[in-house]
C-alpha cells in the first residue's frame, strides 16, 4: 500500500467564530486548553501519517509561531500559501506539486473527530477506491453538502439543499464531515470543475465529477462524534467531549482547604486556594484559582486569575481575569487577555467593552 500525505486547510477567516478570530487563527482556539488543530495533527500522526502539508492564508505567521516544524508532533510540516480563499478544491489544486502524485487525506483544520481517523485511512488504503468520504447522519442537512448513496456507492452529492416541504423527507440527510480522501484523481476533478455561485471551487463539485467519470467513491458513515468547531456553541461541546476522557493529573499546588472532586488536570505552577473544583476539567499551567467553584467540563487556560467566582461549563482562554462575580458563569466563553471583574461604586450599570459580532446575556 501507497504511503498517505496529509492536507490540512488552516485558512480561511473564522467569520463564525468572532470575536475570537479577530485576533487568532480559528484552527488555534482551544478546546481543553489545547488548539483545535493540534487534535487533527495528532490524528494524522496517530494514522501513520507523518508528511504533512498545511494549506495557510493570511494566518500564516500564526499557525507557523504554534505548530512550527511538527517535531512536536512526531512529523514533517510544509507550509503551502493559497493567496486566496476560492474553495477546497482550489486548496486542493495549490497543494498539486507537494503532493507529486501521493494518495493523501485532506482534513480541514477546525474539524474534530472525538475517534480519530485511523481506522478510516486503513479502510480506504485497502478498499481500491479512487476516494473516500465521511459522512453523518445530521438534523439539518441544509445546512451541509450531503451524499446520495445507492447500493453502497456515492451517487451524488448536493450542496447545501433546499429545505423539504413539511412532511417531506430531506433528499439526504449524510452531512459531509471535513475529512476527505483522495487519489491523485481529485486533480482532474478539480480543474474539470467551474467556480460556484459564491466563486469558490467546491470540493462538493469536484467529488460530483469524479462520480460522473466513473471513478469509485466510497461513503463512510461515521459513528462516533464529530464537531465542526464554527460557533461557540460546537466549542463548548468538543471541550465537553475532550474532558469526559480526561485523566486526574494534578501538579499544582493545592492548599489543605481546598477540595477536588472527580478528573482533572492542574497544570504546573497553578495556585489552587479556597476553592473546591469538580471534574472533569482542566486548568493550564501558571493561572491562580482562589474562593472559588469550578465546575465540569470547564477549561481554564494558562496564567489567568480567577477569585471569587463560579464557572462551569465553560472555556476561559489564556491571560484573562475573572473576579468577583456574584452570578455563577456558564456555558460561556471568554477570549484571551480579558477581564470580568464586579466594582462597587454607583450607579449600579453594567460596563461592557465587547468587540464586533460579541453576545452578552446578563440577568
Amino acid at each position: 500500500m501507497k504511503t498517505l500525505k496529509g492536507l490540512v486547510l488552516s485558512g480561511g477567516k473564522g467569520t463564525r467564530l468572532r470575536p475570537f478570530t479577530f485576533t487568532a487563527a480559528k484552527q488555534l482556539v482551544p478546546i481543553a486548553n489545547k488548539p483545535v488543530l493540534f487534535y487533527v495533527l495528532e490524528d494524522l500522526v496517530r494514522a501513520g501519517i507523518t508528511d504533512i502539508g498545511i494549506i495557510v492564508g493570511e494566518t500564516a505567521d500564526q499557525i507557523r509561531a504554534a505548530v512550527g516544524d511538527g517535531s512536536q508532533f512526531g512529523a514533517r510540516i510544509t507550509y503551502i500559501l493559497q493567496l486566496e480563499p476560492l474553495g477546497l478544491a482550489h486548496a486542493v489544486l495549490t497543494a498539486e506539486s507537494w503532493l507529486d502524485g501521493s494518495p493523501f487525506v485532506m482534513y480541514l483544520g477546525d474539524n474534530f473527530l472525538r475517534d480519530g481517523i485511523s481506522k478510516l485511512v486503513d479502510e480506504y488504503q485497502k478498499s481500491g477506491a479512487d476516494a473516500q468520504i465521511l459522512l453523518k447522519r445530521v438534523p439539518h442537512p441544509e445546512q451541509f453538502g450531503v451524499a446520495i448513496v445507492e447500493d453502497g456507492r456515492v451517487a451524488r452529492l448536493i450542496e447545501k439543499p433546499p429545505p423539504p416541504p413539511p412532511g417531506e423527507a430531506p433528499v439526504s440527510d449524510l452531512a459531509l464531515v471535513g475529512v476527505y480522501m483522495f487519489d491523485q484523481s481529485i486533480m482532474a476533478a478539480a480543474r474539470g470543475i467551474v467556480p460556484s455561485r459564491r466563486g469558490e471551487l467546491e470540493i462538493t463539485d469536484a467529488i460530483s465529477w469524479l462520480v460522473e467519470h466513473g471513478h469509485t467513491v466510497r461513503p463512510h458513515e461515521l459513528d462516533g462524534r464529530w464537531i465542526d468547531t464554527g460557533k461557540m456553541e460546537d466549542l463548548l461541546e468538543a471541550n465537553r467531549l475532550v474532558l469526559e476522557r480526561v485523566e486526574r493529573n494534578v501538579r499544582g499546588h493545592v492548599d489543605e482547604v481546598s477540595t477536588l472532586v472527580g478528573d482533572m488536570e492542574i497544570g504546573a505552577d497553578v495556585r489552587i486556594t479556597n476553592s473546591v473544583l469538580r471534574g472533569p476539567l482542566s486548568i493550564a499551567a501558571g493561572s491562580e484559582i482562589s474562593n472559588c467553584y469550578i465546575g465540569p467540563f470547564t477549561a481554564i487556560g494558562e496564567n489567568c486569575v480567577i477569585r471569587h467566582c463560579e464557572i462551569q461549563h465553560s472555556i476561559v482562554m489564556e491571560c484573562c481575569t475573572v473576579e468577583d462575580i456574584g452570578t455563577p458563569i456558564e456555558s460561556s466563553v471568554i477570549g484571551r487577555y480579558a477581564r470580568v471583574t464586579r466594582v462597587n461604586r454607583r450607579p449600579h450599570a453594567y460596563r461592557l467593552t465587547l468587540g464586533d459580532y460579541s453576545s452578552a446575556e446578563v440577568p
